[in-house]
């Protein structure tokens, strides 16, 4: 077998359970499609929140190890600058180096300077030819930070009909046409990086009508059916309890402003759906140009659903940013904050769902992007590759996380890990190779770790030990209680002992800066 393509599909702030084949109601037919033609993990994990999970998946190290221990801010000199350093190396830059061609199209959202070129945009990190936005979040219809390899793309020159998830998908395919065109002979690597359906709730009326009436029966009955498909499809025990509602939401029936909350979930929905009609024309180019067979393709998404919910003043961050306009093409101002008065999806708006249906998104779990809990961790995740993956449709259910990805790519495609980089000394790789995987076998993972604004875990086998900023250790055994309803802490104090200090020992050794640190340089900061 020659060596494969590889194409890795991030999206941007979906839950656990809103695709077709994890329990959702959303229409992915090729998503769908490729879980059954391939894999699904039932226990995936990113690390929470948009650029440290970005980081970690490109370097297989903790995002801490790369500079990014939280987003793209700098947290002074003793904190995270926000920026990929220079002792990590991307999958592009390992598999450009061993002869592979590297396309980026998407969300970058690894550089704390936006706006004027520097080592951590994607050409510096090994892409060939890049298509995307450099920030985390933006207008879908004239984002901002648009950029064609390293030159700016002025948004006032889009076309009307221009909707990023849409020119994400077309320029992906592009990359794979030409590609075949010039390079029949070398294999690529793709990173294909959606902001769907991270806010604002911008999508297509056409695909937003699709969806109306189906988030009508309201937030509660629909967590009951999402978790009863879950059970059917196999990726939930049968024994698995649904987490309680939101304490903060009130129940479906008693719900305000009903009209304005469905728009907000079709909307979100419409999103999902275009990126999913856009990964089915990359899949199809893949299959036309004879290249699907022999291509390894990954799709996650980089946290759990998001409860952030969008205030007006948000507008001022955007102009100050220089990230997203605050005016439409007509020159209205654009509507910031989640006002029921105001239905979110075009131009004019920019909006968030919301906890209640954040909520719904991550079911079966609690808490949310942020956390560490499994509503913020765990994500889908489908692995597709027809020459090689033999038990297709299966479902693996041993955990893994975003570090495991570079050795499996390393593994599948004869890449070596080098123990330095440009002249820079290389901190070696966190993770553990799943490729066996794809033969049948059953393999078990070591501790996974996590640390997010002083959210934290560690799992080792069944039992998660986990915690909230400031808050005690919670433990849970995973094999009973996914949903971590049952603390078990006070009953096994010694488990308690044991993986704290795996916890401690794994936090001082990557570069985990206490979330007290960070706090008092950023109020350090904003009296300066």
């Amino acid at each position: 077998m020659s060596r494969p393509n590889v194409i890795i599909i991030l999206n941007d702030d979906m839950g656990y359970s809103d695709i077709g084949c994890y329990g959702g109601e959303v229409e992915t037919p090729h998503l769908d499609r490729l879980a059954a033609g391939g894999i699904r993990f039932s226990q995936f994990y990113n690390t929470a929140r948009c650029s440290p999970s970005r980081a970690s998946l490109l370097t297989g190290l903790h995002p801490h190890q790369t500079g990014i221990g939280i987003l793209t801010d700098d947290d002074g000199p003793d904190g995270y600058p926000g920026n990929l350093n220079r002792q990590c190396v991307t999958i592009a830059e390992l598999l450009q180096q061993g002869g592979y061609r590297t396309y980026m199209s998407g969300k970058w959202h690894l550089a704390n300077d936006i706006h004027n070129e520097n080592h951590t945009w994607p050409l510096q990190r090994g892409f060939d030819r890049f298509y995307g936005t450099l920030a985390g979040a933006g207008s879908y219809f004239r984002p901002m930070t648009l950029m064609r390899d390293n030159e700016h793309i002025d948004g006032e020159e889009l076309p009307e009909n221009y909707y990023y998830t849409d020119a994400i998908s077309a320029q992906a395919a592009s990359f794979v046409e030409d590609h075949n065109a010039v390079y029949p002979d070398r294999p690529f690597f793709m990173y294909v990086a959606y902001t769907a359906p991270h806010w604002p709730l911008h999508a297509k009326e056409e695909d937003i009508s699709k969806y109306k009436g189906r988030f009508d029966a309201g937030w509660d009955a629909l967590r009951e059916r999402r978790l009863a498909r879950l059970k059917s499809l196999g990726i939930i025990s049968e024994e698995t309890a649904l987490s309680e509602r939101d304490s903060s939401l009130p129940d479906w029936e008693r719900a305000e402003h009903k009209e304005y909350l469905l728009r907000c979930m079709e909307a979100y929905a419409a999103q999902i759906d275009a990126m999913d009609q856009g990964i089915g024309r990359l899949v199809d180019t893949l299959e036309r140009t004879g290249q699907l067979d022999n291509t390894l393709l990954f799709f996650l998404s980089d946290n759990g659903g998001c409860a952030e919910v969008i205030q007006p003043e948000a507008r001022i961050g955007a102009e100050k940013k220089g990230v997203a306009p605050t005016r439409t093409r007509n020159g209205k101002e654009v509507a910031f904050g989640n006002d029921p008065t105001v239905m979110p999806g075009a131009e004019g708006s920019y909006q968030s769902y919301g906890v209640a249906w954040a909520n719904l998104s991550n079911t079966p779990f609690r808490l949310y992007k942020h956390w560490v809990h499994e509503g913020g961790i765990a994500t889908p995740f489908i692995a597709h590759w027809p020459e090689r993956i033999r038990s297709k449709g299966d479902i693996v259910h041993t955990p893994w996380q975003l570090t495991d990805v570079l050795p499996t790519v390393l593994e599948v495609s004869g890449t070596s890990y080098p123990d330095a980089y440009r002249g820079n000394a290389l901190v070696s790789p966190e993770g553990e190779s799943f490729a066996s995987l794809f033969d049948g076998d059953v393999l078990a993972r070591g501790p996974l770790y996590w640390e997010h604004e002083g959210n934290a875990a560690v799992r080792m086998l069944n039992w998660k030990l986990v915690k909230k900023h400031a808050q005690p250790w919670e433990l849970y055994d995973m094999n009973e209680d996914r949903t971590e309803q049952n603390d078990l802490a006070e009953q096994h104090p010694d488990f308690v002992a044991e993986l704290s200090m795996l916890y401690d020992e794994w936090a001082l050794r990557c570069g985990v800066i206490p979330r007290e640190q960070i706090l008092k340089l950023k109020k350090s900061q904003s009296h300066q």
